[in-house]
């Protein structure tokens, strides 16, 4: 096609008038260049926030798996060294189990779909390789993050029941907390139920993770029985030294170093100024609570029984643990480490409480997970004036009546079906020997029976 011929005169108006559009145009132009730096700069604000939230449970995730390695250690230690074998293949072993099924039915139950008591009954999947998550953080990471948290409720238990209950029985136990009990009990919280409407707080599971164990391994305590040489025929209680102090260190140390992960990840972003300066206030508290804990625990032995008890002092660090969870955001630096210290005060007193009332814990788990947790709970209106004592209690109360009487019956179940306990021969003898078959330490075959 041919344009037109146009006369000088016609060529300079056209081109006054072209000069005139554009000059008014520039205006509009730059309007669109900012609104479209400006999308650029959110987008990519937001896929920064997105990195480092991932990486937030990512990094916390595999830190709170090390705690499996941590309480492995811990119970090796605690035990005598005819049962070391059995107590490292029960935390592989469950750790393994809280995986998979927290994957089959867990994860779904605890945040898909919860109705105020219950999610859903189905295997939980993430995107395909390739595929951009949507949301503030990557689907798969929240996943693994969640997961290892279900292994640690189950870790409690494993030490609590030492040295005397069957590999098999306590396994199918396993399976039942972490892919029903424990998701269902946590969607009432973290998955957007009905306790979480009532505005109950536990920040990163004092009670969700920690009481829930301990009120398992109490039911579970109580059908099994104690050792056949806990307790003398007066009801005089009879001490059992542990296999390996060094051991038993090395794992609290491990749990000290999980719990950052534990804690800190639960802030659950890591994407602003802000939230990054509450990771590391989180991770100052807690650090804070666990020195409250020991040093609580160490002075009062002394004073207590005259000499230092160095279970109580690794308790002491556990118990002040577990006790700032529930809320290691708001306190003050003073505030965590009293809120540690009673932590550890309880250790000292209600581990010879539970001797009184026959109750056999081999590692101390339950003063440390399900009482100090339930300390822990309750301290978080102290600091958090977003909660209330009520509520509190009410969550606290909840969660034990159900994990208690859920576990007492699949505790009953298992004993009428298959029998919880070894015989009395196998207890003599050890469990590396009864129910493994590989002795931890071969080499003193003849100190294996006490």
């Amino acid at each position: 096609m041919r344009f037109p011929k146009m006369t000088f005169a016609g060529r300079g108006v056209g081109l006054g008038a072209l000069a005139l559009t554009a000059f008014t145009s520039l205006p509009a132009f730059a309007q669109e260049a900012a609104e479209g730096a400006a999308e650029a700069a959110e987008a990519a604000a937001g896929d920064t926030a997105f990195v480092f939230n991932t990486l937030l449970f990512l990094m916390g995730g595999f830190l709170v798996m090390w705690m499996a390695a941590g309480f492995a250690m811990l119970e090796a230690g605690m035990v005598r060294s005819k049962n070391v074998s059995m107590q490292l293949l029960k935390n592989i072993a469950l750790y393994s189990i809280a995986g998979l099924m927290y994957w089959v039915v867990g994860y779904s139950l605890m945040y898909v779909d919860v109705n105020g008591y219950i999610g859903t009954f189905w295997p939980y999947s993430w995107p395909d390789a390739g595929v951009a998550n949507e949301g503030d953080y990557a689907v798969a990471s929240d996943w693994f993050f969640q997961m290892v948290f279900v292994a640690t409720a189950a870790s409690i238990v494993s030490g609590t029941l030492a040295e005397r209950i069957k590999l098999w029985p306590f396994l199918i136990f396993v399976v039942v907390l972490t892919g029903f009990i424990y998701p269902i009990a946590g969607s009432w919280q973290w998955g957007g139920g009905w306790l979480s409407e009532m505005g109950f707080s536990d920040f990163a599971g004092s009670t969700l993770v920690h009481s829930v164990g301990g009120w398992a391994a109490l039911a579970g305590a109580i059908l099994l029985g104690a050792r056949s040489d806990k307790y003398g025929p007066q009801g005089q209680v009879q001490p059992i030294p542990g296999s390996n102090m060094a051991l038993a260190t090395l794992g609290t140390f491990i749990l000290w170093l999980g719990w950052f992960g534990f804690n800190g990840a639960s802030q659950l972003a890591l994407g602003s100024n802000a939230d990054a300066s509450d990771v590391s206030r989180i991770f100052a508290n807690t650090n804070l609570a666990a020195a409250g804990g020991v040093v609580a625990a160490l002075i009062l032995t002394q004073l207590v029984y005259k000499k230092v008890d160095i279970t109580f002092v690794l308790n002491g660090a556990l118990a002040g643990l577990v006790s700032i969870t529930a809320e290691p955001l708001t306190p003050s630096p003073f505030a965590a480490i009293l809120i540690g210290a009673v932590g550890g005060v309880i250790v000292v007193f209600t581990v010879p409480l539970l001797d009184k009332l026959k109750i056999d814990d081999v590692v101390g788990a339950i003063p440390v997970h399900l009482i100090a947790g339930i300390w822990g709970t309750l301290a978080v209106p102290l600091t958090n004036g977003d909660t209330s004592f009520g509520t509190q209690f009410v969550g606290i109360l909840a969660y034990g009546v159900f994990t208690f009487v859920a576990s007492l019956v699949v505790w009953f179940i298992l004993k009428a079906t298959m029998g919880l306990r070894v015989s009395p021969e196998e207890e003599q003898t050890g469990l590396d020997v009864g129910e493994v078959g590989v002795e931890a330490y071969p080499e003193f075959i003849a100190s294996r029976v006490r």
